[in-house]
């Protein structure tokens, strides 16, 4: 994996590194040893209190009775500064920028905890393509030569082979398919790592084939899970129907923008303002 530090940022190498070559990208230390532990904390504390959430890609997991030791927290936003500071990363505008164009939103925030024990997922893409198994439900002609995802996985705890770091096959973003049980096979014997440790950050194009894998050690592996998608595209979760009034009125204009609240619509257009609202003049 293309490892760069958060210093010596080339967002076109990037960016030609997720479209046309391995399809990942590690910054280290991107984030603050104070930053990781915030956040980590606040992910612990409301995994331990709250009850099961909504998850995906674990279905073999749920038949088997397990998916409780792999947790999802929620609407981070509103559970405390420093997701913000990280969805809002100035590395990060700067990279999603020139990846998704420079009104790119945010499509979810979300933590993933796999505890000792804990199960892999099945390899997949992700939103919006995370249902491209259903090919007939899709567009004719979709295809991966322009992005309509970026994917962010902040490490909390070391992600290692033992711990379950993310799986991907490099290069098969350039095709996008969703992986079948007949393409499994040469998943895992062909899959790279996504190892790193608390504060690296990896940046990876979502069409490629990926998982999460059997956490096999003796600690957590925590991460926070940021999708971004293109400013036309529908987000995954409902973020400004989800924070507070408070929380929307003092958001940053990063936030606003990574909110959708820049982009007008959908709207009502039979009662919108009588003015020539698109086109060049």
């Amino acid at each position: 994996m293309l490892t760069v530090e958060s210093t010596h940022i080339d967002p076109a190498a990037i960016c030609e590194e997720l479209l046309n070559g391995g399809g990942a990208v590690k910054i280290k230390g991107l984030f603050t040893p104070d930053q990781i532990a915030q956040a980590r904390a606040i992910i612990m504390e409301h995994s331990n209190a709250e009850s099961e959430k909504v998850t995906h890609f674990q279905g073999a997991a749920m038949e088997d009775g397990n998916a409780n030791l792999q947790r999802r927290v929620w609407n981070l936003l509103a559970k405390g500064p420093v997701f913000s500071e990280m969805a809002a990363h100035p590395v990060i505008m700067q990279v999603l920028s020139r990846w998704l164009g420079t009104e790119f939103i945010m499509g979810s925030i979300a933590a993933n905890r796999i505890l000792p024990g804990g199960p892999g997922q099945e390899p997949h893409i992700d939103f919006p393509y995370w249902d491209f198994h259903g090919v007939e439900t899709h567009p004719m002609g979709l295809n991966a030569s322009f992005p309509m995802n970026a994917q962010i996985t902040i490490v909390l705890d070391p992600f290692t082979e033992a711990s379950g770091a993310t799986a991907y096959l490099p290069g098969s973003q350039t095709d996008l398919r969703y992986p079948t049980s007949d393409d499994h096979a040469e998943f895992y014997a062909n899959c790279a790592r996504m190892t790193g440790e608390p504060g690296d950050t990896v940046l990876f194009f979502g069409a490629a084939w990926h998982c999460a894998m059997p956490n096999n050690s003796d600690h957590d592996r925590n991460a926070v899970l940021i999708n971004y998608i293109p400013k036309w595209v529908k987000p995954l979760e409902d973020m400004p129907g989800a924070l507070p009034a408070t929380f929307m009125e003092t958001a940053s204009p990063e936030m606003r923008q990574l909110l959708g609240l820049n982009y007008r619509y959908p709207e009502v257009l039979d009662r919108a303002d009588a003015i020539n609202a698109e086109g060049i003049k």
